[in-house]
């Protein structure tokens, strides 16, 4: 098992075309920098001109901690395109290259094959959401310094300490873990129905963009089958940054406001990659492979 995912890895990174993802993530999140580097000021002062004529603020507001919130609000939207372009080609791309019955011949059984492969797909999603963090994290925090984070929401601004921010930031990237391997789950499944990688990569993000739209529309028959759409449950990296405040309005150190719901949403992003993954090793055992 070890060396069959050893193998579908080394498939995976040989292609020039897994690096573009890589790439793509360094460009936009070093652009989004620079800009925020170069006319930063002018973004905060439009951020907080509400705010700023009952009060005066101080402080590193554009700090590190601000600049990746900003960062992943913007890029998490695109990023299930590049797990996608990987996962939905796994199976498919090998029926195309017509490798895929040459690989079942070899003395491993179905089921070890598609936890190999999905192995691969799930090392490649953490790698680029390691990287992204490395990024959009880390150099931010050198680029733009530390300081306490403002939470701007509809109507209050939440102040979180800058001792009690990047615990969420560990929170909220593995919950955006769960959220990318659950695009890549359904990539995988997708791509064991067709011959080619260009089908099961429309579909994918074709369906993403579907449930999105119905999980942002607010109408009573959609809201019924909004709680099962993994859609709805994909932002829910922003819960832990929704914090209890006190009685005097502070925030309250290491709290989550709505923890529960948080988890919740994590379980049904679980549920979803193990039912996807259940229903490819079903598909795939009963699959009559003739490329």
């Amino acid at each position: 098992m070890w060396k069959l995912l050893q193998i579908e890895l080394f498939k995976i990174f040989k292609r020039p075309r897994t690096y573009i993802s890589f790439a793509a993530i360094t460009a936009l999140v070093g652009l989004i920098q620079m800009g925020l580097y170069i006319d930063g000021k002018s973004y905060v002062e439009f951020m907080l001109r509400d705010l700023s004529m009952s009060f005066e603020i101080e402080g590193n507001i554009l700090n590190g901690y601000l600049v990746c919130y900003i960062i992943l609000q913007l890029l998490l939207v695109h990023v299930p395109l590049l797990i996608t372009l990987i996962a939905a080609d796994l199976i498919s791309g090998e029926a195309n290259m017509g490798t895929l019955r040459l690989l079942l011949t070899k003395p491993v059984s179905r089921t070890e094959v598609i936890f190999a492969k999905f192995g691969a797909a799930t090392i490649y999603t953490l790698l680029l959401l390691v990287w992204m963090a490395i990024l959009a994290l880390f150099v931010s925090m050198a680029l733009f310094g530390t300081d306490d984070m403002l939470n701007m929401k509809s109507g209050y601004i939440v102040q979180m300490k800058s001792y009690d921010v990047f615990w969420r930031y560990a929170c909220a990237f593995g919950f955006a873990a769960l959220a990318m391997l659950t695009v890549a789950a359904l990539g995988f499944f997708l791509s064991l129905f067709a011959e080619n990688s260009i089908g099961p990569i429309v579909a994918t993000m074709s369906i993403i963009l579907v449930f999105t739209i119905l999980s942002t529309l607010d109408i009573p028959f959609f809201n019924a089958i909004k709680p099962y759409l993994f859609t709805t449950h994909m932002i829910g990296w922003k819960g832990f940054f929704d914090v209890k405040v006190s009685e005097d309005n502070e925030a309250i150190i290491g709290s989550v406001q709505n923890l529960g719901k948080v988890l919740q949403a994590a379980g049904i992003l679980v549920l979803h990659i193990v039912g996807l993954l259940i229903a490819s090793v079903i598909v795939f055992k009963r699959k009559d492979v003739l490329s």
